[in-house]
């Protein structure tokens, strides 16, 4: 399975009372769709995994994998706080025939890059399902060395790696060694700004939480290059929108793009607590930025 283009880390919406609103993520699923996506990102930082209940995130992998079949591709996230039962939540996914599972390292603990080959390893041997690795060493404290992504790409089911880590010779070093072999989107956190050299070396294209926003823009601006075109075209959009992507990165994920997305008529409800809804002043400046960049008129509902 290949990972292409832009693949756009979603919330989880809730209703006022506090309960998943599905109706909402029917809403998001069929929007990205239509304006061009790749694919979704489920139960991320970005959906917050890390609140949400165990049976929460199974009757989210089950309503989303169903829904989203035959009209766009869906990872979701399995990881769990031990590897016995990131085993049980991605065989949960794969009985839900979800398109894949989204893992990064189990959080807090921050093993060494032993234990993490090891943890990948034995899920992604003991569930036939493919896998994409995201690495994220602000969230989960430990960074995924390039060697030891380098042996797990050696896995058949492992198809893809989410990178969130600004070094720009990590991803040379991962290109180098597996060529197209394995699929390297990096994350589109305008404070690491890798989404340019990423595409320039041959990467697949982006994740991100920005195209929440902007979806068709970033499916343009997410494209691997095939010509100088395409070059020119990603160019224009990074610059083009990294303010946009600078709020959106302002406050812990989802914060914004929840109120951007209320903004455009998604009904996405709060964040949950403790994460609090974006105050007052920055609602008023991403309305600012959207309105300038056309969003507001292109994509309210």
């Amino acid at each position: 399975m290949r990972i292409i283009g832009s693949w756009v880390a979603i919330p989880t919406p809730f209703n006022d009372d506090g309960t998943i609103n599905f109706d909402a993520f029917k809403k998001l699923i069929d929007f990205h769709k239509k304006h061009g996506t790749n694919g979704l990102l489920v139960l991320g930082s970005a959906g917050e995994a890390s609140m949400l209940k165990k049976i929460e995130k199974q009757e989210i992998i089950e309503f989303v994998s169903k829904y989203a079949k035959g009209k766009i591709p869906v990872f979701v996230g399995t990881t769990a706080s031990n590897t016995s039962e990131t085993i049980a939540m991605t065989k949960f996914a794969k009985q839900c025939d979800s398109d894949g599972a989204l893992m990064v390292v189990p959080g807090y603990i921050m093993p060494p890059q032993e234990a993490i080959y090891d943890f990948f390893k034995e899920v992604a041997t003991t569930v036939d399902i493919p896998i994409a690795i995201y690495n994220n060493p602000t969230r989960v404290g430990v960074n995924i060395q390039p060697e030891t992504a380098i042996r797990l790409a050696k896995i058949p089911n492992i198809v893809a790696i989410k990178q969130a880590y600004p070094e720009v010779s990590h991803l040379i070093k991962i290109k180098k060694a597996l060529g197209d072999n394995i699929d390297i989107l990096p994350c589109d956190a305008p404070s690491y700004s890798i989404i340019l050299p990423c595409l320039a070396i041959g990467g697949s294209g982006v994740t991100n939480i920005t195209g929440n926003l902007a979806p068709s823009e970033f499916a343009l601006l997410s494209k691997p290059w095939k010509n100088f075109s395409d070059v020119i075209k990603s160019r224009e959009l990074v610059f083009k929108f990294y303010e946009l992507m600078e709020i959106c990165y302002s406050v812990t994920n989802p914060v914004v793009i929840k109120a951007g997305l209320n903004l455009l008529g998604f009904s996405v409800g709060k964040p949950r607590l403790p994460l609090q809804e974006l105050n007052q002043e920055k609602t008023i400046k991403l309305k600012e930025i959207m309105e300038k960049l056309g969003i507001l008129k292109k994509y309210k509902i």
